[in-house]
């Protein structure tokens, strides 16, 4: 399992991945992913998850980026010391990899800013160890 956590004005983003092995076939050059998130809003204003950009890069380098609106079908409002979690999945064609990002969030006015997602790994147990 890996993990990666950053603050960004106020927001917290935590990430754990695991491999899926009841869900990939290695034989057939697929592994699966999952990971979990956990959004904290530290500070001490409203903030809402408007939408995503991940950067997936497999272990042959190539990377492909991933943008939308919200989280898992929502746009979560986050009041001070209030959190969202959620998990979701990632197909990749080589054995390790990692993921990057950023949630693009807005306060109350209009004010937006991007909580950094920091990278975190993506293996499967036998390759890593």
């Amino acid at each position: 399992m890996f993990r990666s956590e950053a603050v960004t004005q106020g927001i917290r983003v935590t990430v754990e991945s695991r491999f899926e092995a009841e869900r990939s076939a290695p034989d057939e050059g697929q592994w699966f992913f999952s990971y979990h998130v956990r959004i904290e809003n530290e500070g001490d204003r409203v903030a809402q998850l408007i939408s995503r950009h991940w950067i997936i890069t497999d272990g042959n380098g190539k990377e492909q980026e991933v943008r939308g609106p919200g989280v898992v079908g929502e746009q979560p409002v986050l009041e001070p010391g209030e959190a969202f979690e959620y998990t979701s999945a990632c197909p990749l064609q080589t054995p390790v990899g990692s993921m990057r990002g950023t949630y693009r969030m807005v306060a109350p006015g209009g004010a937006a800013f991007d909580a950094v997602i920091a990278p975190f790994g993506l293996g499967e147990p036998r390759v890593i160890n």
